[in-house]
């Protein structure tokens, strides 16, 4: 047993339950999910003593110390467990050292070191011992996060969480407490001692500190740690005050803090400087909220006078502090808050302390308060993340202008002042005097650095700005702006008087930090409006002035105009005498303080038009001051490159708006900032490319290039214009992208930069450029073709548009692609050492760009390739996933993909690289080809496999993955939002990977074997036999999340699309025959899976349906896999959980493992004992599931049109139409709106551009309507899918599981309510059609189950008494699913036949059920009297028969009409159906009303009619290949219809006047004998069996017939003759091939059969009598009908020869031979064929005689006098064959053969008699069988070898009685066959008899020398026999004898004998006694006679 399975019985109490806890208070504060205050509760009270001793850890004892050390040897006792175990050594030293490196218990060291061996496969590549120094530090993160969460729960005077108030009185008490023992100062103890670098320390010493990865993991940890203790201090104070001695505790470890190396706090201690600042505020007081009173009561500050005076007095002592800015910033916030409580009227009592306010103030500037928070504060990279720091701060800033007017009124004139000595020191070139202070100068860019950062958009700025005029702005956002129009505040009012005063007459030394500041405050739409405006005013006044600069110096006015002067000076080549009116002296350069003046001016110039696009259009279209202009032309001036690139900053600005854009390019052009068109005779290149090559590289910076490729990234966006510089050069954008690509980019790794952050800097802005204009491009066929323009008179070729030049860098090996490629190394390569270096950021955001390059390359290259084939350009390009697998330079391996594919490990610090990465992978994954190589690469190195496996997996695993928020809320969001469409495009992945063939990268991901067969895999829970985690880990993981609880799994409810996609991946795995077997079994035994998704089902999401069913479709279809493999497996419990779970309808108490115990309970329940749970049922959970698929589809309603043409947009919508990765057909909506974007733009004219809005109106609409399509088609498919995975579902349940699973009573219930349910969403009024096929299959499934499951009860005997209706399903439930079958065969209308098919067979099924089985014939019924048989109450069969006939008729006509219009035309399944239907319905209509319908309603003649069309396709049946087999189905079904007709008279007669036979007698197909040599028939036959022989296929066309023409003869009593005299002539036509027929040689069984109904039709229609019914014939005519008739006859009495002697034995031997399996069936089958065939005949011979005359004189003779018999007496048939050769046709039988056949078929009747006397015996005694006896006779009717074992007792012993009703049924009826042969064969043998030997004369031999001639004229004229010779003396008495001796005395006993036992209870009784005693009368009386 591995060591980590211990883990579960430790009580870990340094991590797991903390991690438990921290998970309680998140869900219960910041997720909110219900039910989890009690939760809490129970959380906190447990874990109470982890808060109070913070962080404290158990501590060691040598007793523990002990114990641990003797676990090896004499093992450990561990809880929850029996015995001790022995744990290695190993461990044990680990435990000893992790006990000393954190000073812990030696026992919850093993703990910990356990449960990191647990947890190691979570972190792969780490030792236990590694990852339980993580488990240590993330317990005590789960401490420190859980205090901060509970205290930021609270209620204050700062924010609200908006909880419930149970919960935040419950965190309140629980925190109070906590605050009273002392939270304070042990939280500053442990900030204090917790150190990163004293810890790695310790843990360097001890080995415990693993790869950079784990390095950052830990230090990570310990800073979150620190930080997450220091929060909570923080949000303690925002929301109430600490008490005194917190406070001072507070500042006493404030006055210790030290900065870090730039002078900028940390984040921990910013927030406990935070926590002072806002234990210090009373700001809140001026807000008035309701609980303001509250609030100031809770305020120490007001209420304890020591409180105030201790504060006081510490911040007030002179001992300085380790940074002094920090405590000049605590001095100033007090002083703020003693001037506001000197403004309370409760301030009285406290005036000693506020009148210390002033000299505060003055000590806090003293120690320059500014300027630390400029640099200490602002420099903290935490404080923009956090937004109460921010307003904490602004309030401070905002308090003190507004409260110490005075003291800034100071800061003011000591400026001006300094300014003074200033200029005086520089007018004397003295040096600068020591006493300068920067107070003000450092305020200014304080407030400018503050407010021009605003992550959370606050725009606080706002305060500064007093609105003079009302705002065009609605929303006006800010603290006091929501009444503009009202009087604004003071405070308000003072700080905008600040801003417009401090801009009055400024001194030169604060106009940059003036500048800097307005900058900050004109951050945001509104706040640059205001500045604007302000700039606007000041220099408005003095415009009248010529010179117009006299105005103030910050003006728009002034800098344009100075702006302007500089670039006059700057463009001469000499001095001009002129300027000397200017103010500035004509200097040629820019002087330092100048340029920083410019560079500040052109920020806030920038920071302005940015924000505001009114101030942007102003600007440029401003007639004097041209500021475009002028910055261009200042671009061209020798201007320092760092000014340059403001310039061009403030350019990409104003480019923002579409329509300066468009201008600005062309301004670009003309002034050829890049030159784009060489001058001739020009040597070197100008502009941009020469400050880059020559000045820029020198200098090593290049800012100047950053802002070109950021202004063109800015242009781009905008515009792209196509004929930029048309006539000077080839137009287009190409001279700009050869720069960026050439000049900038390909050189950028090998350029020099003295800040090596710029490196990537310059990298990701031309990334940014290339990326925009990649994904801008639509590649078009005109791409592809060589366009030529005109310059200067010359034909050059154009340039392509620059998407398509990147796209053909990426899809070649250019430079370009193998840049970005490196670059992706290079990024993975600096990631991988997870330290911070110079420019992450920037590297990052460049990789970004690189990766979504490939991206769209590998998205447009499908199109892109295509369209370059169409133009057959010759332009080479490669596909880019296989440039993807090239070698790479710098590592010599084809590593590209594996390098993409590595980013995924970094997803946590990268969500958006992992997020490209996966989406490229995914998109490569789709090329089979490459998936083999992708595997091999992927697993070829273990470390790099290792980790590409971790990246996938932690990608799954992530926790902060979001769906559904929409992009653009918070960067928080997004990126939730980024990491769960990661997880998307992984799985996506796997499902695309699992449908190629193996090996693929799925099977790799998942953990499959790679290398050998994939059926072999093993798998197992991670850490198990070295399994590390892998993605299906990680996937079970996510769906396993909240099984345990009642809400069910929680992802399918928090992200359905990704449950969806898990599902999915699950199902696939199951479903693949090699992955299968490894899945199923890891999911059934360790993960327990299906059972404990299926007991959540169904799910519901209101929001998104369509996911809810799809993730039901795949777990119902995996759930049908696991039924069918349990099934086969015989793993009865398995299915036995999973079948109850699906189909019970009590509420489950605990799941029995055996089904025997619930069924026990069940019955129990159901008998009645427990009345209280038969009433508690619950739905059946199919059923429910069933109820949440909604058959209702709201259809969207049609386009409402005014401008477009309805079909020209409907042909647009389906052109726009594709097939997405889900299958489903849907409209491309982009693609759409780019189409009819297009459309409107392309309408000229005015009136076009007036109807614009109506137009782009409609646009919209139609897009919504097509989204909304959409929408309702997925919607549609998710139901199909739902539908057909619950319908395999409910047959595998039905089909594939043991029957015996479910009882057959529960099962017809079930099956009940299924088909009631099914019929009921069905049939509403508003079901969708689309669903109607499914729910049709599924109806006739359960149907055929409902009719099964029925039968084999009546087998076995239940319940078939009238009252209870039938079986355990009553009458009254059958009655209602045969009414709703009916209504939804009428409700499917015109259309839908093939819909019905599955109907009517659902119908065939249900009518089954009403059939009667098949009863043993005992030979005693027919004793039972009439009358008794016609009182017998009617039984259940009868009964149900009659009502179901009566439901069917209440339907009328309407039903007749749809089945007999299906029968009669249309699909040929739905044709046979409603045939098979037709011709069940007739058989039990007694009133025969469907009979008369489908007679008068002309239904029948169309059938008739329509077999002379048939016999064209039935001849085409006979060639040895057929085409298809459907023609004849249809035939046969057709022929079983008309047969059922014929069985009543009625039908019978109208078949006649209908012309069936007249139809039947023009088929050729009958007379086309297919060949019956055997050995071509070997050749033809169909491999698989399933198509016939062509003789098979003739006998199935034939047998139909003649069986049609048997039953006509037996129905047309009383018109017999018209019928025979019909059959007849069919004969005649046909009667070569009958005669063929009844010639053929080989009898086999397909042959016997023919000619028992052949002879059948002979024996009622050959007759000479039926002539005269035919109506007027010729005596020609007649005389050859006579002559067919004749040679019937004699052929019938030749073949009579050949079964009674002859062949008989032979035929029987060779029928066992031939089939030896079944060769009892085969001989029965060939007995009764023969004995029906010799009672046939006959019969023929009987009614010959009994017609030629009615007196045995006149009689005609068919039989020769000989009475030698064929063969010797005794046992002569021993070989037939010897003694007898075969008889030639022309000879006369004899009557030896009529007494031999008499004598063979008594014998046989005993044979028969005692085998019928035993299986009767058997089946009355059927239980006390023996189990061989019953294999023996299942054998039979069970196919396949081992069949029978496989079959329960219960099934053997139904199947045993089923097969001996056969053998019963099956004697009575040869018995029947032999009675009839003997009394026929006696009475043939007494007419023959009786005329030879009484009326017959003798002729004498000599009488003529050809014997027989005469006499056989004479005797055919007069009709008197068949050809006989004469008869002599010698004859007669040798036929006498013969006869005497044949039938002899025990004969007669046997005769008489089988009249006792049969004939007795048959209606002829003393028959064969009456014909045994004349025969013996007559052969004794010519006895004496010849005496």
């Amino acid at each position: 047993m591995s060591l980590f399975s211990l883990l579960a019985s430790f009580a870990l109490i340094l991590w797991g339950p903390l991690k438990e806890l921290w998970e309680t208070v998140d869900g219960a504060v910041l997720r909110r999910q219900p039910e989890s205050v009690h939760l809490l509760d129970l959380q906190l009270k447990k874990h109470k003593s982890h808060f109070l001793s913070l962080f404290r850890n158990p501590p060691k004892s040598a007793e523990q110390r002990e114990k641990v050390r003797k676990a090896s040897t004499e093992g450990i006792a561990i809880q929850g467990q029996q015995g001790s175990r022995l744990l290695p050594e190993q461990l044990l030293k680990e435990a000893f050292i992790l006990s000393d490196l954190f000073d812990i218990g030696e026992l919850a060291a093993l703990e910990l070191l356990l449960a990191g061996e647990q947890q190691q496969p979570h972190f792969p590549g780490l030792t236990r011992g590694l990852v339980a120094v993580l488990l240590y530090w993330d317990g005590k993160l789960c401490v420190a996060n859980s205090l901060r969460t509970l205290i930021q729960s609270r209620q204050g005077k700062t924010f609200t969480l908006d909880l419930s108030g149970e919960l935040v009185a419950l965190t309140s008490r629980f925190t109070d407490e906590l605050m009273n023992q002392g939270l304070t100062k042990r939280i500053l103890t442990l900030v204090s001692e917790i150190n990163v670098t004293r810890e790695f320390e310790k843990l360097q010493k001890e080995r415990g500190l693993g790869n950079e990865k784990h390095r950052k993991e830990v230090s990570d940890l310990i800073k979150e740690s620190r930080q997450a203790l220091a929060d909570s201090l923080f949000l303690w104070t925002c929301q109430s005050p600490l008490t005194k001695d917190d406070t001072l505790a507070l500042i006493g470890h404030l006055e210790t803090v030290t900065a870090q190396a730039d002078g900028s706090l940390d984040s921990m201690n910013m927030a406990l400087v935070m926590a002072l600042l806002y234990c210090l505020d009373v700001s809140f007081i001026e807000q008035g909220t309701e609980d303001r009173e509250d609030l100031l009561q809770a305020l120490p500050l007001l209420t304890e006078r020591q409180y105030v005076s201790a504060v006081h007095s510490r911040l007030m002592d002179g001992q300085p502090w380790k940074l002094p800015g920090l405590q000049a910033l605590c001095r100033l916030a007090w002083a703020l808050s003693l001037r506001v409580l000197s403004q309370l009227p409760q301030g009285c009592a406290l005036v000693e302390f506020t009148e210390a306010d002033e000299a505060l103030a003055d000590q806090a500037l003293l120690g320059d308060v500014f300027l630390f928070m400029k640099e200490g504060i602002l420099g903290c990279e935490s404080f923009g993340q956090e937004e109460f720091y921010i307003r904490r701060l602004h309030s401070l800033i905002t308090d003190f202008l507004a409260l110490m007017p005075m003291k800034v009124k100071q800061l003011r004139n000591r400026a001006d002042e300094d300014a003074r000595l200033v200029h005086m020191s520089l007018q004397m070139d003295s040096e600068l005097p020591s006493s300068l202070r920067k107070d003000l100068d450092h305020l200014m860019i304080l407030i400018g650095e503050f407010y021009s950062k605003d992550s959370f958009g606050l725009e606080l700025g706002l305060e500064f700005w007093c609105p003079t005029e009302s705002l065009q702005h609605t929303s006006l956002q800010g603290s006091y702006l929501g009444m503009a129009l009202q009087r604004p505040p003071h405070k308000q009012v003072v700080l905008s008087k600040f801003v417009r005063q401090m801009g009055d007459l400024l001194p030169s030394t604060l106009y940059m930090s003036y500048l800097r500041m307005l900058k900050g405050l004109a951050n945001g739409p509104q706040c640059a409006h205001y500045c604007f405006s302000l700039l606007k005013t000041n220099g408005a006044t003095h415009s009248d002035n010529i010179q117009g600069v006299s105005g103030s110096p910050v003006s728009w006015e002034h800098f344009f105009h100075s702006l302007m002067l500089y670039h006059e000076n700057l463009r001469r080549d000499f001095p001009n005498p002129d300027a000397a009116q200017y103010r500035h002296p004509p200097i040629r350069g820019i002087t330092q303080r100048e340029m920083e003046g410019l560079t500040s001016f052109f920020q806030l110039l920038t920071t302005i038009i940015t924000w505001s696009e009114n101030a942007r259009l102003a600007l440029c279209e401003h007639p004097q001051w041209t500021p475009v202009v002028v910055m261009l032309g200042l671009l061209q001036c020798s201007v320092p490159p760092v000014l340059k690139a403001e310039v061009l900053q403030c350019l990409a600005a104003f480019g923002k708006s579409p329509e300066i854009a468009a201008s600005l390019w062309q301004s670009l052009e003309y002034t050829q900032i890049l030159q784009t068109v060489r001058a001739p005779g020009q040597r070197q290149a100008a502009g941009i490319e020469v400050e880059l090559n020559e000045i820029e590289s020198s200098c090593e910076e290049y800012p100047l290039t950053r802002s070109f490729c950021h202004l063109i990234s800015t242009l781009v966006e905008n515009s792209l214009p196509i004929n930029l510089g048309a006539g000077l050069r080839v137009p287009g954008f190409q001279p700009y992208l050869d720069f960026l690509r050439d000049s900038v980019f390909l050189p950028f790794p090998t350029r020099a930069y003295r800040r090596p952050a710029e490196k990537w800097e310059v990298a990701d802005a031309v990334l940014e450029v290339f990326h925009k204009l990649l994904r801008d491009y639509e590649p078009q066929p005109s791409d592809f073709v060589q366009e030529m323009v005109e310059l200067q008179g010359e034909q050059v070729s154009a340039h392509k548009p620059p998407g398509h030049s990147i796209m053909f860098h990426l899809l070649n090996d250019s430079p370009m692609l193998v840049l970005c490629l490196s670059l992706l190394e290079e990024g993975v390569r600096q990631l991988d050492t997870y330290a911070l270096f110079p420019g992450k950021k920037h590297l990052e955001s460049a990789v970004l760009h690189c990766l979504r390059l490939l991206d769209l390359a590998l998205q447009k290259e499908v199109v892109f390739m295509d369209l370059l084939r169409e133009s057959q350009a010759s332009l080479l390009v490669s596909p880019l996933e296989q440039l993807l697998q090239g070698v790479s330079p710098q590592t010599r391996k084809a590593d590209h993909i594996v390098n993409i594919a590595r980013y995924l490990y970094h997803s946590s610090s990268n969500p958006e690289a992992a997020f490209q990465s996966a989406k490229i992978l995914r998109r490569i994954a789709n090329y089979p080809n490459i998936q083999n190589r992708l595997v091999g690469d992927f697993t070829h190195d273990q470390t790099v496999s290792d980790k590409l496996m971790a990246g996938f997996v932690e990608c799954l695993d992530n926790e902060e993955a979001e769906e559904g928020t929409e992009k653009g809320d918070e960067p928080q969001k997004t990126i939730g939002r980024i990491r769960h469409e990661t997880q998307i495009h992984i799985l996506n992945l796997l499902i695309t990977s699992l449908e190629l063939k193996t090996p693929n990268l799925a099977l790799y991901l998942l953990g499959y074997e790679v290398k050998k067969p994939v059926s072999s895999t093993n798998l197992q829970d991670p850490g198990v036999l070295g399994c590390s985690r892998s993605c299906l880990h990680a996937i079970l993981s996510l769906l396993q999340r909240g099984t345990e609880k009642r809400s069910g799994p929680v992802l399918t409810q928090q992200a359905p699309h990704l449950a969806e996609l898990c599902y999915q991946v699950i199902y696939q795995l199951c479903a693949c025959p090699e992955t299968s077997g490894p899945t199923m079994r890891y999911l059934r035994t360790s993960q327990d899976f299906l059972f404990s998704h299926l007991q959540h089902l169904p799910f519901i999401l209101s929001s998104n349906q369509i996911a809810a069913l799809s993730q039901m479709s795949w777990l119902m279809k995996t759930a049908a896999i696991e039924l069918r493999v349990t099934s086969l497996n015989r793993q009865r419990s398995h299915t036995q959980r999973l079948v109850s779970l699906l189909l019970d309808d009590q509420p489950h108490t605990q799941h029995t493992a055996d089904g025997e115990s619930g069924m026990e309970e069940e019955t129990r329940s159901v008998s009645g004992f427990l009345h209280f749970d038969t009433v508690s049922k619950v739905r059946r959970k199919l059923l429910s599931v069933l109820d949440t698929i909604d058959f209702s589809q709201d259809m969207p309603e049609l386009l409402q049109l005014d401008f477009f043409e309805r079909t020209q947009i409907e042909q647009v919508i389906s052109n726009c139409e594709h097939v997405n990765e889900q299958g489903h057909t849907v409209c491309n909506v982009k693609l759409l709106h780019r189409v009819l974007v297009a459309e409107v733009n392309a309408l000229q004219g005015m009136a076009a551009i007036g109807q614009r809005p109506l137009l782009m109106e409609e646009v919209n609409s139609i897009l919504q309507q097509v989204v909304e399509r959409n929408r309702v088609r997925r919607s549609l498919s998710a139901k199909r899918h739902a539908l057909r995975s619950w319908r395999s579902l409910v047959e595998t349940l039905l089909t594939a599981c043991p029957a015996d699973l479910i009882p057959a009573d529960d099962r017809q219930l079930i099956i009940r309510d299924l088909l009631l349910d099914l019929h009921d969403k069905v049939l509403s009024e508003d079901a969708a059609g689309e669903l109607m096929p499914i729910v049709a299959g599924a109806v006739f499934t359960l149907t055929a189950h409902l009719s099964q499951s029925v039968l084999s009860e009546q087998q076995q005997g239940v319940g078939l008494e009238a009252s209870s209706g039938f079986a355990s399903i009553a009458n009254s439930a059958l009655h209602l699913i045969l009414r709703k079958l009916l209504d939804f065969i009428l409700c499917t209308g015109g259309g839908y036949q093939r819909l019905r098919a599955h109907l009517y067979g659902s119908l065939l099924y249900y009518l089954q059920i009403a059939q009667k089985p098949d009863e043993p014939d005992t030979l005693q019924q027919a004793g039972k009297a009439m009358w008794e048989r016609l009182t017998a109450p009617e039984d259940g069969f009868s009964k149900l028969q009659r009502e179901n006939l009566a439901i069917i008729e209440s339907y009328g006509k309407a039903l007749m009409e749809v089945v007999c219009r299906d029968a009669c035309d249309g699909h040929e399944i739905s044709r046979m159906l409603a045939l098979a239907v037709l011709d069940r319905i007739l058989s039990i209509d007694r009133q025969n009303q469907w009979l008369v319908y489908v007679c008068n309603s002309g239904y029948l003649r169309s059938l008739v009619e329509s077999l002379r069309q048939d016999d064209v396709a039935l001849q085409s049946l006979l060639t040895p290949q057929p085409p298809l087999l459907k023609p004849l189905y249809i035939y046969e079904s057709k022929m079983a219809l008309l047969t059922r007709v014929a069985k009543t008279g009625q039908g019978a007669v109208e078949l006649l006047r209908c012309g069936l036979v007249a139809q039947l007698i023009e088929c050729q197909v009958f007379d086309m004998v297919p060949d019956s040599d055997a050995h071509r028939y070997e050749l033809m036959r169909d491999p698989s069996g399933f198509i016939p022989s062509p003789m098979d296929r003739y006998r199935q066309i034939l047998l139909p017939t003649l069986r049609l023409f048997q039953v006509i003869l037996t129905s047309t009593t009383m018109n017999h003759q018209q019928g025979a005299a019909q059959v007849l002539q069919w004969l005649i036509v046909h009667a070569d091939t009958i005669q063929s027929l009844l010639r053929c040689q080989e009898l086999s069984m397909g042959v016997l059969q023919e000619l028992s109904l052949l002879t059948g039709i002979i024996s009622k229609t050959a007759l000479p009598g039926a002539l005269e019914m035919g109506g007027e014939v010729n005596s020609a005519a007649l005389m050859e009908f006579q002559g067919h008739i004749n040679r019937f006859q004699r052929l019938c009495l030749s073949l009579l020869g050949r079964l009674a002697g002859s062949e008989r034995e032979r035929l029987l031997k060779q029928a066992e031979i031939a089939a030896p399996g079944d060769s009892a069936d085969r001989r029965e089958e060939m007995e009764v064929a023969m004995q029906q065939v010799c009672a046939n005949i006959m019969e023929y011979c009987q009614t010959l005689l009994l017609q030629s005359s009615a007196q045995a004189q006149f009689s005609i003779c068919l039989f020769s006098p000989s009475g030698s018999e064929p063969a010797g007496r005794d046992g002569g048939r021993t070989d037939l064959s010897s003694t007898l050769p075969s008889m030639t046709y022309s000879r006369t039988p004899s009557l030896g053969l009529v007494l031999y056949l008499l004598k063979n078929s008594a014998a046989d009747f005993f044979r028969f008699h005692q085998s019928h006397r035993q299986s009767l015996g058997k089946l009355q005694s059927l239980d006390q069988l023996p189990p061989e006896e019953l294999k023996e006779l299942c054998q039979g009717l069970v196919s396949g070898p081992g069949g029978v074992e496989k079959i329960s007792s219960v099934q053997r012993s139904l199947l045993a009685k089923r097969r001996l009703v056969q053998l019963i049924n099956n004697r009575a009826k040869l018995l029947a066959l032999c009675s009839y042969v003997i009394e026929t064969c006696l009475f043939v043998l007494w007419r023959h008899l009786e005329y030879y030997l009484l009326h017959c004369t003798p002729t004498d031999p000599k009488d003529s020398l050809l014997p027989g001639a005469s006499l056989y004229r004479s005797r055919l004229t007069d009709g008197r026999g068949l050809g006989l010779s004469r008869v002599s003396q010698q004859d007669l008495d040798l036929l006498k004898s013969d006869m005497a001796a044949g039938f002899g005395e025990a004969l007669q006993r046997k005769l008489l004998e089988v009249e006792g036992l049969y004939s007795q209870v048959r209606s002829r009784y003393t028959f064969i006694q009456a014909l045994v005693r004349r025969i013996r009368g007559l052969l004794r009386q010519r006895n004496k006679t010849r005496n």
